[in-house]
């Protein structure tokens, strides 16, 4: 096996600037995308086909040295309650990463570890230093860990879900307000004797408590309706135990429609009538729970679509003159179907 290719040493910027004929400045400008009015096209062009022909990419560590921050965009989850957000988190991650892509960032999940303290994982990420972290639930930030971040050269510390802490940026979402509206289209219905499913798995406490405050806030405005929790585990032979244990309730609130599918499924199997013995709401208006029989009445939250975040975090990075607050509130309707008819 011949060698001589991993013995050679790596091109640099100064060897594209030899083979394209021009500076080293004019080369940083190019790969760096700062040629803006400063390079013609022509020249631009000549660089990067000089960089494609000798094999040179950027160093980001390096980049990031002289700059005081990289290009990346940090999405901070719990390390431990990633496969917890479930399919409409990874679809957001997904479409934000690309739309990141078109402002010349790079989105990059990061698992902050449970076992550090705000201001160590704040430590942690700043290492790398990101042009902006977006802080989702679970993902710790307090105004000493903002600090940190802002003093290592982060430009923008965002908080998704949570309220932002002092010094951040902040789209909330209103945990409360999606079980408020599912046991208030419950409740408006005549629906009176409650049940709100609580997921027993790790990391969702955050969504779960609040949802089921705000289905009780709701209950408490209607005399003579009852709520009861329903500890629910994401598997058939749970989904069948509560089955059994909710045949008295004519309402249930399944959390969200993973776990309100789970139930429903269960529900027919004990032989109750989905919705003329018992309605059923899920949350997050997944498409899947469109397609099924009865098709599953819903909580659809408005959050700022993938590009308009992306679009956001460009404006906090390269305008340090916006003060930090909430930029954009969750909205939450009820989508109504035949499981709660």
């Amino acid at each position: 096996m011949n060698d001589s290719a991993h013995n050679e040493s790596a091109p640099t910027s100064a060897s594209v600037a030899r083979h394209a004929g021009v500076s080293r400045a004019t080369v940083s400008y190019v790969l760096n995308g700062q040629a803006a009015g400063k390079v013609s096209a022509a020249t631009q062009a000549k660089v990067k086909k000089a960089a494609q022909e000798l094999g040179y990419v950027p160093h980001a560590a390096a980049r990031s040295l002289r700059s005081g921050s990289s290009g990346l965009v940090l999405i901070a989850v719990p390390a431990d309650t990633v496969p917890a957000f479930g399919p409409l988190f990874a679809t957001f991650v997904a479409h934000f990463q690309t739309a990141l892509e078109k402002y010349g960032y790079t989105g990059v999940l990061h698992g902050a570890r449970a076992d550090r303290s705000p201001q160590d994982t704040a430590r942690a990420w700043a290492e790398l230093r990101p042009a902006a972290v977006l802080a989702t639930f679970g993902a710790p930030l307090t105004r000493d860990s903002v600090e940190i971040l802002h003093r290592s050269g982060t430009r923008a510390v965002l908080s998704f879900g949570p309220p932002p802490a002092p010094g951040a940026h902040g789209i909330t979402m209103d945990q409360e307000e999606i079980g408020a509206v599912a046991a208030a289209h419950l409740l408006s219905s005549g629906r009176r004797s409650l049940g709100v499913v609580i997921p027993q798995e790790h990391g969702l406490d955050s969504f779960s408590a609040p949802r089921l405050t705000g289905a009780q806030r709701a209950a408490a405005a209607f005399p003579g309706a009852t709520l009861t929790p329903l500890p629910l585990a994401y598997t058939e032979e749970s989904a069948a135990q509560v089955a059994v244990s909710a045949a008295h309730l004519d309402g249930i609130f399944g959390y969200n429609d993973e776990y309100a599918m789970l139930l429903l499924r269960a529900l027919q199997d004990a032989g109750t009538d989905v919705p003329r013995d018992t309605a059923l709401v899920g949350a997050d208006d997944l498409l899947i729970a469109r397609l099924l029989r009865p098709r599953l009445t819903s909580v659809r939250t408005r959050l700022p679509e993938p590009h308009e975040v992306a679009a956001l975090v460009d404006r906090l990075v390269t305008d340090d003159s916006i003060r930090p607050g909430v930029r954009f509130r969750s909205t939450a309707q009820i989508e109504p179907r035949e499981s709660s008819a």
